[in-house]
């Protein structure tokens, strides 16, 4: 198993919609795997992409960085992996998305939206497609552990719940395009109503950071050579693995208690 590793990557895929045309340029250039000697010198880079070297600068510190020589030295470090076999790949894939997430990650958000699950009285979980499986799995395990809470995947159901909730209240919702308009929407009614919102995805937009009370976002799988074999729910689902485990860290000994009352509940179903 390889370490995890901070990697760039996903910072650039992250910004994405952010991106002028140039930037956009620029990104591509630095994502696509397809031009094994890429200068580091950044007049070279603007002549080859046809744009000035400021578009550079503006690209690097969209991405977090100071300046583009900072930006270069980082995107140095990378080594893409290159297994070829069809089984590898796939596990290279999962492997990325990891460290994707790993670079993603901020353990002290986690923190924040835990803390929301644990004060609110009610939570709502929102998605469309695969998304709403995402939904439907956070509200199975938190249900398990004694939340009350409920997802909605349908959208007339999403803006009916949006405009019922109030301040004891959390709404999450999940898109991974960072692009359903009936969720953002739904999540923006559930603000004016005063609950909490939070939103999970791997694209963040511009004016996410003041619609919603927290933005946590995750891996996304484009440019990755196998993406089409990778559910696109997984990097979603780790993060809700991480928020679960910090969640079940906190009353632990309760939390525990209750999941083993709900699992007694269900085997009787079985017998």
């Amino acid at each position: 198993m390889k370490h995890f590793q901070k990697s760039i990557t996903p910072l650039i895929e992250s910004q994405a919609q952010q991106f002028t045309p140039a930037e956009r340029k620029i990104a591509d250039y630095f994502l696509s795997d397809a031009d094994n000697e890429m200068p580091s010198n950044a007049r070279q880079i603007a002549q080859r992409l046809g744009v000035s070297e400021a578009a550079l600068t503006r690209f690097a510190q969209k991405c977090g960085f100071r300046g583009f020589r900072e930006f270069i030295f980082a995107f140095s470090q990378d080594s893409p992996d290159a297994e070829k076999n069809f089984v590898q790949p796939v596990l290279a894939s999962y492997q990325e998305l990891l460290n994707k997430t790993y670079s993603l990650v901020d353990t002290a958000q986690i923190h924040r939206i835990t803390q929301l699950l644990l004060r609110k009285k009610r939570v709502y979980f929102y998605g469309k497609g695969s998304s709403g499986l995402v939904a439907q799995e956070m509200k199975l395990r938190f249900m398990r552990v004694g939340l009350i809470c409920d997802a909605f995947t349908d959208d007339d159901m999403m803006r009916m719940n949006a405009v019922l909730t109030d301040s004891h209240c959390l709404v999450i919702g999940i898109s991974i395009s960072g692009r359903s308009q009936i969720v953002l929407s739904a999540l923006d009614s559930a603000k004016k109503q005063g609950a909490s919102v939070v939103l999970l995805t791997a694209n963040i937009a511009a004016d996410f950071q003041y619609r919603f009370d927290e933005v946590q976002s995750f891996a996304v799988k484009n440019n990755l050579e196998y993406g089409r074999m990778i559910s696109p729910q997984f990097p979603a689902l780790v993060v809700l693995d991480m928020l679960y485990a910090d969640y079940m860290s906190i009353n632990q000994q309760q939390h525990e208690n209750i999941w083993q009352r709900t699992y007694d509940a269900i085997q009787l179903n079985k017998e």
